[in-house]
Protein backbone atom coordinates (compact mmCIF):
# COMPACT_ATOMS: atom_id res chain seq x y z
CA UNK A 1 0.00 0.00 0.00
CA UNK A 2 3.06 2.68 -0.28
CA UNK A 3 1.09 4.09 -3.24
CA UNK A 4 -1.76 5.36 -1.03
CA UNK A 5 -0.16 8.57 0.60
CA UNK A 6 -1.41 8.89 4.18
CA UNK A 7 -3.53 12.16 3.39
CA UNK A 8 -5.83 9.95 1.72
CA UNK A 9 -6.07 7.26 4.54
CA UNK A 10 -6.33 9.96 6.97
CA UNK A 11 -9.33 11.73 5.17
CA UNK A 12 -11.21 8.82 4.71
CA UNK A 13 -10.76 7.99 8.25
CA UNK A 14 -12.22 10.92 9.21
CA UNK A 15 -15.26 9.23 9.34
CA UNK A 16 -15.05 7.83 13.02
CA UNK A 17 -13.89 11.73 14.12
CA UNK A 18 -17.76 12.64 13.14
CA UNK A 19 -18.27 9.45 15.72
CA UNK A 20 -15.92 10.88 18.10
CA UNK A 21 -16.18 11.23 22.01
CA UNK A 22 -18.42 14.54 22.92
CA UNK A 23 -21.24 13.36 20.89
CA UNK A 24 -21.81 10.30 22.29
CA UNK A 25 -25.33 10.81 23.04
CA UNK A 26 -25.95 11.13 19.52
CA UNK A 27 -24.16 7.81 18.61
CA UNK A 28 -24.96 5.00 16.54
CA UNK A 29 -24.71 1.38 17.45
CA UNK A 30 -22.74 0.22 14.21
CA UNK A 31 -21.86 3.01 10.91
CA UNK A 32 -21.86 1.48 7.55
CA UNK A 33 -19.51 2.11 4.98
CA UNK A 34 -18.20 0.63 1.39
CA UNK A 35 -15.16 -0.56 -0.08
CA UNK A 36 -14.68 -1.60 -3.74
CA UNK A 37 -11.97 -2.64 -5.54
CA UNK A 38 -11.23 0.40 -7.40
CA UNK A 39 -10.59 2.24 -4.48
CA UNK A 40 -7.64 1.32 -2.51
CA UNK A 41 -7.91 3.93 0.11
CA UNK A 42 -11.16 1.92 1.49
CA UNK A 43 -9.29 -1.91 1.01
CA UNK A 44 -6.17 -0.44 3.28
CA UNK A 45 -8.92 0.96 5.81
CA UNK A 46 -10.19 -2.37 6.03
CA UNK A 47 -7.66 -4.57 6.12
CA UNK A 48 -6.02 -2.59 8.76
CA UNK A 49 -8.77 -2.19 10.86
CA UNK A 50 -8.12 1.77 11.28
CA UNK A 51 -12.09 2.74 11.79
CA UNK A 52 -12.85 -0.62 13.91
CA UNK A 53 -9.98 0.69 16.78
CA UNK A 54 -11.02 4.20 16.64
CA UNK A 55 -14.74 3.56 17.28
CA UNK A 56 -14.43 0.66 19.47
CA UNK A 57 -14.07 2.50 22.89
CA UNK A 58 -17.71 4.24 21.82
CA UNK A 59 -18.84 0.66 21.62
CA UNK A 60 -19.37 1.22 17.72
CA UNK A 61 -19.08 -1.52 15.24
CA UNK A 62 -18.29 -1.01 11.46
CA UNK A 63 -19.88 -2.97 8.64
CA UNK A 64 -18.37 -2.90 5.81
CA UNK A 65 -20.30 -2.78 2.42
CA UNK A 66 -18.86 -4.18 -0.99
CA UNK A 67 -20.11 -1.64 -3.93
CA UNK A 68 -19.17 -2.67 -7.47
CA UNK A 69 -19.64 0.90 -8.64
CA UNK A 70 -19.91 4.70 -7.85
CA UNK A 71 -23.98 4.35 -9.09
CA UNK A 72 -24.11 1.53 -6.78
CA UNK A 73 -22.53 2.96 -3.61
CA UNK A 74 -24.79 6.25 -3.99
CA UNK A 75 -27.78 4.19 -4.38
CA UNK A 76 -27.16 1.99 -1.58
CA UNK A 77 -26.62 5.67 0.62
CA UNK A 78 -29.78 7.09 -1.01
CA UNK A 79 -31.74 3.71 0.26
CA UNK A 80 -29.70 4.17 3.77
CA UNK A 81 -27.92 0.89 3.71
CA UNK A 82 -25.22 2.88 3.86
CA UNK A 83 -24.36 5.71 6.41
CA UNK A 84 -21.01 6.52 4.08
CA UNK A 85 -20.78 5.75 0.27
CA UNK A 86 -17.57 6.98 -1.60
CA UNK A 87 -17.88 7.17 -5.00
CA UNK A 88 -16.92 9.39 -8.08
CA UNK A 89 -16.91 13.12 -7.14
CA UNK A 90 -18.96 13.75 -10.38
CA UNK A 91 -21.04 10.76 -9.70
CA UNK A 92 -22.03 12.13 -6.85
CA UNK A 93 -22.62 16.00 -8.67
CA UNK A 94 -25.13 13.50 -11.00
CA UNK A 95 -26.60 11.96 -8.24
CA UNK A 96 -27.34 14.87 -6.98
CA UNK A 97 -28.77 17.13 -9.25
CA UNK A 98 -30.85 13.91 -10.55
CA UNK A 99 -32.72 14.48 -6.75
CA UNK A 100 -30.48 11.93 -4.37
CA UNK A 101 -30.65 13.65 -0.92
CA UNK A 102 -26.73 13.12 -0.75
CA UNK A 103 -23.58 15.53 0.50
CA UNK A 104 -19.93 15.10 0.01
CA UNK A 105 -18.16 15.53 3.38
CA UNK A 106 -14.73 14.75 2.10
CA UNK A 107 -12.27 14.84 -1.14
CA UNK A 108 -9.70 12.21 -0.39
CA UNK A 109 -7.71 10.98 -3.82
CA UNK A 110 -7.95 11.39 -7.36
CA UNK A 111 -6.60 8.19 -9.06
CA UNK A 112 -6.33 7.43 -12.59
CA UNK A 113 -9.27 4.41 -12.18
CA UNK A 114 -10.44 4.53 -15.92
CA UNK A 115 -9.68 4.60 -19.70
CA UNK A 116 -11.43 3.74 -22.93
CA UNK A 117 -10.27 -0.19 -23.82
CA UNK A 118 -10.54 -1.65 -26.89
CA UNK A 119 -9.81 -5.78 -27.59
CA UNK A 120 -6.29 -7.03 -28.47
CA UNK A 121 -7.48 -7.55 -32.05
CA UNK A 122 -9.33 -4.93 -32.22
CA UNK A 123 -8.59 -1.99 -34.83
CA UNK A 124 -9.74 1.10 -33.07
CA UNK A 125 -7.12 3.32 -32.03
CA UNK A 126 -8.42 6.58 -31.50
CA UNK A 127 -11.77 8.27 -29.78
CA UNK A 128 -12.56 8.71 -34.18
CA UNK A 129 -12.47 5.07 -34.49
CA UNK A 130 -15.55 5.33 -32.24
CA UNK A 131 -18.30 6.46 -34.09
CA UNK A 132 -20.87 4.17 -34.51
CA UNK A 133 -19.54 1.50 -32.28
CA UNK A 134 -20.49 -0.43 -29.41
CA UNK A 135 -19.16 0.96 -25.81
CA UNK A 136 -20.18 -1.01 -22.88
CA UNK A 137 -20.44 2.04 -20.27
CA UNK A 138 -21.92 2.02 -16.43
CA UNK A 139 -23.98 4.52 -16.20
CA UNK A 140 -23.45 8.04 -13.76
CA UNK A 141 -20.02 6.16 -12.80
CA UNK A 142 -16.60 8.71 -13.45
CA UNK A 143 -15.71 6.06 -16.41
CA UNK A 144 -18.74 7.09 -18.30
CA UNK A 145 -18.05 10.67 -17.81
CA UNK A 146 -14.58 10.17 -18.53
CA UNK A 147 -16.26 8.60 -22.04
CA UNK A 148 -18.97 11.94 -22.39
CA UNK A 149 -16.00 14.13 -22.15
CA UNK A 150 -13.86 12.19 -23.98
CA UNK A 151 -16.11 12.09 -27.55
CA UNK A 152 -16.24 16.26 -26.79
CA UNK A 153 -12.87 16.34 -27.18
CA UNK A 154 -13.16 14.92 -30.69
CA UNK A 155 -16.21 16.67 -31.65
CA UNK A 156 -18.39 13.99 -31.12
CA UNK A 157 -21.54 12.73 -28.15
CA UNK A 158 -22.69 9.71 -26.86
CA UNK A 159 -25.18 9.94 -29.70
CA UNK A 160 -22.58 9.06 -31.89
CA UNK A 161 -21.42 5.81 -30.31
CA UNK A 162 -24.24 2.67 -29.39
CA UNK A 163 -24.14 2.65 -25.46
CA UNK A 164 -24.13 -0.84 -23.87
CA UNK A 165 -25.41 -0.41 -20.22
CA UNK A 166 -23.49 -2.68 -17.95
CA UNK A 167 -21.91 -2.95 -14.36
CA UNK A 168 -18.34 -2.57 -15.07
CA UNK A 169 -17.12 -6.07 -14.28
CA UNK A 170 -19.88 -7.22 -16.95
CA UNK A 171 -18.52 -4.63 -19.28
CA UNK A 172 -15.19 -6.19 -19.27
CA UNK A 173 -16.62 -9.50 -20.10
CA UNK A 174 -18.53 -8.30 -22.95
CA UNK A 175 -15.14 -6.79 -24.16
CA UNK A 176 -13.68 -10.30 -23.88
CA UNK A 177 -16.59 -12.10 -25.90
CA UNK A 178 -16.54 -9.55 -28.55
CA UNK A 179 -19.99 -8.48 -27.71
CA UNK A 180 -18.80 -4.62 -27.55
CA UNK A 181 -16.13 -2.76 -29.46
CA UNK A 182 -14.88 -0.96 -26.60
CA UNK A 183 -15.28 -0.69 -22.92
CA UNK A 184 -15.19 2.47 -20.54
CA UNK A 185 -13.02 0.49 -18.23
CA UNK A 186 -12.57 0.87 -14.35
CA UNK A 187 -9.27 -0.40 -13.11
CA UNK A 188 -8.28 -2.97 -11.32
CA UNK A 189 -10.69 -4.88 -13.86
CA UNK A 190 -9.04 -2.75 -16.58
CA UNK A 191 -5.71 -3.87 -15.54
CA UNK A 192 -6.78 -7.43 -15.25
CA UNK A 193 -8.06 -7.24 -19.01
CA UNK A 194 -4.39 -5.91 -20.00
CA UNK A 195 -2.91 -8.71 -18.70
CA UNK A 196 -4.68 -11.44 -18.96
CA UNK A 197 -6.55 -10.61 -21.97
CA UNK A 198 -4.42 -8.42 -23.88
CA UNK A 199 -6.69 -5.48 -24.07
CA UNK A 200 -5.01 -1.73 -25.09
CA UNK A 201 -5.92 1.15 -23.33
CA UNK A 202 -6.05 3.23 -26.17
CA UNK A 203 -7.15 6.37 -24.78
CA UNK A 204 -6.11 7.47 -21.20
CA UNK A 205 -6.21 11.24 -19.73
CA UNK A 206 -5.94 11.53 -16.36
CA UNK A 207 -7.33 15.20 -16.61
CA UNK A 208 -10.79 13.85 -17.19
CA UNK A 209 -10.56 11.75 -14.06
CA UNK A 210 -12.85 13.45 -11.16
CA UNK A 211 -11.75 13.11 -7.20
CA UNK A 212 -12.82 10.26 -5.47
CA UNK A 213 -15.49 11.66 -2.48
CA UNK A 214 -17.43 10.51 0.43
CA UNK A 215 -20.97 11.38 0.61
CA UNK A 216 -23.21 10.94 3.39
CA UNK A 217 -27.41 10.84 3.14
CA UNK A 218 -28.30 15.06 3.59
CA UNK A 219 -30.67 14.50 5.91
CA UNK A 220 -29.88 10.75 7.75
CA UNK A 221 -32.18 9.76 10.92
CA UNK A 222 -29.16 8.10 12.60
CA UNK A 223 -29.88 5.32 15.08
CA UNK A 224 -29.43 5.38 18.14
CA UNK A 225 -27.03 3.39 20.60
CA UNK A 226 -27.71 -0.31 21.82
CA UNK A 227 -29.80 -0.78 24.62
CA UNK A 228 -32.41 -3.72 26.48
CA UNK A 229 -35.69 -1.90 24.89
CA UNK A 230 -36.48 -2.94 21.43
CA UNK A 231 -39.09 -1.17 19.23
Amino acid sequence: MAFLSRRSLLSFAAVAMLLAPGIASAAPSEVRLDWATYSPVSIALKEKGFLEKALKPEGISVVWVQSLGSNKALEFLNAGSLDFGSSASAAALIARVNGNPIKSVSIYSKAEWTALVAGAESPIKSLADLKGKRVAVTRGTDPHIFLVRALAREGLSDKDVKLVLLQHADGRLALQRGDVDAWAGLDPMMASAELQDGAKLFYRDPSLNSWGALNVREASPRRTRRSSTRC
